[in-house]
């Protein structure tokens, strides 16, 4: 059987899921949850994976992420062997815990963050585990209504940017969207799917196609495709990340010098003293910059979604 298509770029949405073999349970206990919430985390700071939604449930797991430097597969990779080795090990079981391959769908952000992060949410609601997605402790919707502490690996500002500016308002507008969603029964956003697995709209999928796969023919035992070349994985540079950081938020940006250290600290590889060096600041002041970055990123939703963009544009 020919395994699924897939697409790495850098900046690309997906909607993952990962079912039990034989559709058994690969969550057993609460600590099972916990430990591949923590493998998400390191995906995080490893891969640079960017956690948009997630949701666990007993015999398979959703998220919605984004890939800022095109590597889908080794983030994946990473965490489900990761934690079919933890869960093998406690339980005392050998052999596959997931069903096949992970499904990865390519994803239209902006055409389907909101309905795919409602489908995700409303998932322990629509299996009448609870009454409301709030009730459920193993999804992001806590985070996302702020009653629970975000953790740095979670970035609900890019879905809750859609529904206000502020962090409040965000929650409160997106907290009636979801509610409207159980009682019109909002629709799967993936139930139409094409073969393609690109979800949506004609414009992008025909985009996607003409740039990353074009006229090659798919082999039979090795339909995953990767279009971009391995250079596109290589860290940009402090330089590159300031030309990017100027265009989208203009040179006398009182920002602009922060969030390019905030950046070129969490993608360029570079050392704080490396970092410090080429705006005039030591280590202090420059583990000052990110911080301030990073505490404003958490309260205004709109500066938030404004420097993901950025980052998206970085690998483009």
């Amino acid at each position: 059987m020919a395994r699924q298509l897939r697409i790495e770029f850098p900046g690309a949405f997906y909607h993952i899921t990962s079912r039990g073999n034989e559709k058994a349970p690969v969550f057993l206990t609460d600590k099972d949850r916990e430990k591949f919430l923590g493998y998400l985390e390191l995906a995080h700071q490893r891969f640079k994976a960017i956690i948009l939604v997630y949701c666990c449930m007993e015999n398979h797991f959703h998220l919605f992420l984004q890939t800022p430097l095109g590597n889908l597969s080794r983030i994946m990779h990473f965490i489900n062997s990761s934690y079919t080795s933890y869960f093998n090990k406690i339980h005392e079981r050998i052999g596959h815990l997931f069903q096949g391959r992970y499904k990865a769908i390519l994803v239209d952000a902006d055409e389907y963050a909101k309905e795919l992060s409602r489908y995700i949410h409303l998932n322990p609601v629509r299996a009448e585990i609870t009454e409301l997605p709030e009730q459920y402790q193993w999804s992001s919707y806590r985070e996302y209504m702020g009653l629970r502490r975000k953790p740095v690996w979670l970035h609900p500002e890019f879905v809750l940017g859609y529904f206000g500016k502020t962090e409040v308002e965000a929650s409160f507008q997106y907290a009636g969207f979801i509610k409207s969603g159980q009682h019109l029964a909002a629709k799967n956003p993936i139930e139409n799917l094409g073969p393609s697995n690109i979800l949506g709209s004609d414009i992008f999928i025909e985009r996607i196609k003409t740039k990353y796969i074009g006229d090659r023919k798919l082999d039979r035992e090795l339909p995953s495709l990767q279009a971009l070349n391995d250079d596109l994985y290589l860290r940009p540079t402090i330089k590159e990340i300031k030309k990017v950081v100027e265009k989208m938020l203009g040179k006398r940006s009182g920002y602009s010098r922060n969030v390019t250290i905030y950046l070129a600290h969490k993608y360029a590889g570079s050392k704080l003293e490396e970092i410090g060096h080429t705006f005039g600041l030591g280590i202090s002041g420059t583990s000052s910059a990110i911080s301030r970055i990073e505490k404003i990123m958490s309260r205004d939703i709109s500066f938030g979604r404004r420097v993901k963009e950025i980052e998206a544009k970085m690998f483009r």
